[in-house]
């Protein structure tokens, strides 16, 4: 591009340019939701002997059985309780009496639902390609699989940390336009959490410049889900936030469950 001249450079590099930006790593499908003392009493006391196994077994098989069929013990998976403990009170995916529970990604009292790339591992993808649509041609890899905290930490570095390259969550807005807020349970709230820990593409979204890419502009989101864990949230261009297009391609590596107290 050297021998071009002037107008035949601004000719080339003159936009629109468009880009893809895709995470991976590892991460999860994750979902919090408010339930009674009472449950979280109850499966407190099993996973604080036991672990979590008997907990992931009610939550996988909660919306193939009634709460008089888990008594009965006709789901068979259970490895330490007794299944005649599982009183109404404590089988918070049930909300009907005499009907199935709800599937643990559709909890009642559903407060949160995430799908998100741990920060930490976290890789992300830069293309310029022809066209912001599935099938595009990839015309140049502009960043290949750099971790995202190293991307964080050499964008500070090389500019006496003048640009921060990660932002909070607050950059982003709701479905109503505001800033969204940091996740959150009120002090003294019992709190379900259940985690889909997999593998693979997380976040995938395309970005439209006149100019070049320039990866000074760039900011990934970075900010704790309710249970403190740092994730990647998005991106913004020069201010402005690149809409998630796809992501969600990933293999699923094992389910994990908690219930806690909100302390604070």
């Amino acid at each position: 591009m050297s021998d071009l001249t002037n107008e035949e450079l601004v000719e080339a590099i003159k936009g629109p340019h468009y880009y893809r930006i895709t995470v991976n790593g590892y991460g999860g499908e994750t979902v919090f939701a408010n339930i009674s003392e009472q449950a979280r009493e109850y499966w407190h006391g099993v996973t604080e002997e036991h672990g979590d196994s008997d907990l992931v077994t009610y939550c996988v098989n909660s919306e193939n059985f009634t709460t008089e069929q888990l008594r009965n013990g006709e789901c068979e998976d259970f490895e330490y309780i007794d299944p005649a403990d599982l009183v109404d009170d404590v089988c918070f995916l049930h909300d009907e009496p005499g009907e199935v529970g709800s599937p643990w990604f559709e909890p009642p009292n559903e407060k949160f639902h995430d799908n998100q790339a741990n920060y930490e591992g976290a890789y992300m993808y830069i293309e310029k390609v022809d066209a912001m649509e599935y099938g595009c041609e990839v015309m140049e890899e502009v960043i290949d699989g750099e971790d995202v905290g190293e991307f964080v930490q050499r964008i500070g570095d090389a500019s006496d940390w003048e640009i921060e390259a990660q932002e909070g969550l607050s950059a982003l807005t709701d479905w109503e336009g505001n800033p969204r807020k940091w996740q959150t349970f009120d002090k003294g709230d019992c709190v379900f959490q259940f985690h889909s820990a997999e593998k693979g593409t997380f976040w995938e979204g395309y970005l439209e410049t006149q100019a070049l890419f320039d990866e000074n502009k760039l900011r990934v989101i970075v900010d704790e889900d309710a249970a403190g864990n740092d994730c990647i949230w998005g991106f913004t261009y020069d201010g402005e936030e690149i809409e998630q297009e796809g992501g969600g391609d990933t293999n699923g590596k094992g389910y994990y469950a908690w219930v806690w107290k909100q302390e604070y």
